[in-house]
């Protein structure tokens, strides 16, 4: 089971956060991300949103680092550790845009990138973009299918129902043969939209019967990824740790973001030595 970082700090949800982390700073994020990366940890993560509105704060947070940006600073910090998109909002971009900047990423990490994508959820930041909201399902599966077509590509060719391009080149543009693609979401449409179109699937607000329940009703590739959410865990109690560790790889999990409790940078990247430790006895 691959084990994941859910990055402190670059994104602070009400849920999760640590109070340490609305005082830290880019170095101990650079800090933690590096000694994820010394310990073996396999990727850390960075959600999108562009503008959160008001009314939403409490449930979901202010704060989101933006995820271009920040996993470029990181990937030049770390050797080896995968660098994920936890998730980029599909409805906000172009596929062409998606395939130029992430691309890039993936060439300036060496090959790391994971692309966490989604539909979205807020209407409201949908509005203030200028994106669509109604049809942003179909609009999803023509992107990831435009993106399959072009991450890899320096002259993508793609025929689709909301994006057609060809005759152009897009350079740089990534260097794994495959970049894998992991769809965010909640629902058993999110679900089909991964297995059909994707490489993974990483839900949330899901509890463990109830992913357990949607893995049993599809058919569910070869290597395919499905990465559940930890909430937060402290290793400093193993057997409770442990304990939920086990039950989302019983649920099906093939891979766990970690959310840690902590109290500094620091204490966190003693709990990331901790909690290594531990996977060792999963």
């Amino acid at each position: 089971m691959l084990i994941g970082l859910s990055t402190p700090v670059v994104v602070q949800t009400p849920a999760t956060a640590s109070s340490w982390e609305a005082g830290a700073d880019i170095e101990d994020i650079a800090r933690i991300a590096q000694t994820a990366d010394r310990l073996g940890f396999d990727y850390l993560t960075c959600s999108e949103h562009v503008a959160v509105p008001a009314a939403d704060v409490g449930v979901r947070g202010a704060v989101y680092w933006d995820p271009l940006a920040t996993l470029g600073f990181l990937a030049a910090r770390t050797k080896r550790i995968r660098l994920a998109t936890s998730v980029l909002v599909l409805g906000y971009h172009h596929p062409l845009a998606i395939a130029k900047r992430y691309g890039t990423l993936d060439r300036v990490s060496g090959g790391r990138l994971v692309l966490g994508v989604g539909v979205g959820s807020l209407q409201p930041e949908f509005e203030m973009l200028g994106a669509p909201w109604g049809d942003r399902g179909a609009r999803a599966d023509d992107a990831i299918r435009a993106l399959r077509a072009s991450l890899c590509e320096p002259e993508p060719v793609y025929h689709g129902e909301f994006y057609r391009f060809d005759a152009m080149v897009v350079e740089p543009h990534a260097v794994q043969a495959r970049v894998p693609i992991w769809v965010g979401g909640r629902s058993r449409c999110s679900l089909r939209r991964a297995v059909e179109l994707a490489d993974g699937w990483m839900p949330f607000g899901l509890r463990a019967s109830e992913v357990a329940e949607m893995l049993a009703a599809v058919d569910v590739p070869d290597g395919f990824v499905v990465a559940l959410p930890t909430g937060p865990v402290d290793p400093r109690a193993p057997s409770e740790c442990l304990k939920r560790l086990r039950r989302l790889r019983e649920a099906g999990a093939t891979a766990v973001t970690c959310s840690l409790v902590a109290t500094s940078a620091d204490h966190y990247c003693e709990q990331l030595s901790a909690l290594r430790a531990l996977a060792g006895e999963l």
